[in-house]
């Protein structure tokens, strides 16, 4: 299956998916349910845990409500009664996603979605490490569940870096102290942040927890409101200088190098 980029990298040439070809060919041996509707790009496994439970999911006609229930490659899967084809070719892009787009698949208020800006031949592309809607910088975009899952689960605390232009005047050390020692909020204390100031009101700063816009809520409670963020880093891939808008086909090693974060 061909795969159309709207972006293009920083060196003028249109990036390739990385697609199953160019990685080692799945097991032939049967495989978990609920991992066999991630790798299909229906959702990630927390999801289709939830599609699995809610009776939504029958193998050879039969309704399944055990996520660890064996498929094997010629099962007859069906979710929502449509017949599934088996694994769709993996792909993982990274996208810079500009202020005023929003980080979701859908969205019921009929503003842009990341999805609109990478056209993918129907693909099931879902982000990964979701921005606010004013917040701009890298995201991913996939339909592996299983590295989706894993880049977003708590346990590996994957890093995420951001440049973040701040009010309320000079960038003191008392500020930086406080943002390196955690930050009380109202769900609860943040885990120490890596932060460095890059201008006299502007912070680069590291954190590896997933709360809802968590780097605003810890430059406001040390009193420095934030004007303007922008993701730079996301675990080991770097915005670099890909244009706002545009997305490109992660190389293969870096997708390696996504996995081993969650080893």
């Amino acid at each position: 299956m061909g795969v159309w980029i709207a972006g293009v990298p920083a060196g003028g040439r249109a990036a390739r998916p990385m697609v199953a070809g160019d990685a080692p060919s799945p097991r032939a041996s049967n495989v978990r349910l609920v991992k066999y509707l991630a790798h299909a790009g229906i959702a990630s496994r927390r999801s289709a845990e939830l599609m699995i439970a809610a009776g939504r999911v029958t193998v050879e006609g039969e309704l399944v409500t055990d996520p660890a229930r064996d498929v094997g490659s010629g099962s007859a899967v069906e979710v929502d009664g449509r017949r599934l084809t088996g694994p769709e070719p993996r792909v993982v892009l990274a996208l810079n996603k500009p202020v005023g787009v929003v980080s979701t698949a859908r969205d019921t208020h009929g503003r842009q979605t990341v999805l609109a800006l990478v056209p993918c031949e129907g693909l099931r592309l879902y982000p990964v490490g979701r921005l606010d809607i004013d917040t701009s910088g890298l995201i991913l975009l996939t339909n592996d569940g299983e590295l989706a899952n894993r880049l977003t689960h708590p346990r590996f605390e994957v890093p995420k870096t951001y440049r973040a232009r701040l009010g309320g005047g000079r960038i003191g050390e008392d500020a930086l102290r406080a943002l390196r020692a955690g930050v009380e909020l109202d769900d609860g204390r943040t885990a120490p942040a890596r932060v460095r100031r890059v201008g006299a009101q502007e912070i680069e700063l590291t954190i590896h927890e997933g709360r809802n816009r968590q780097v605003r809520r810890m430059c406001q409670a040390i009193g420095h409101p934030v004007l303007e963020l922008v993701r730079t880093r996301f675990g080991p891939l770097t915005l670099g200088d890909l244009a706002p808008g545009a997305n490109r086909a992660l190389a293969a090693d870096e997708i390696e190098r996504l996995r081993a974060l969650s080893l």
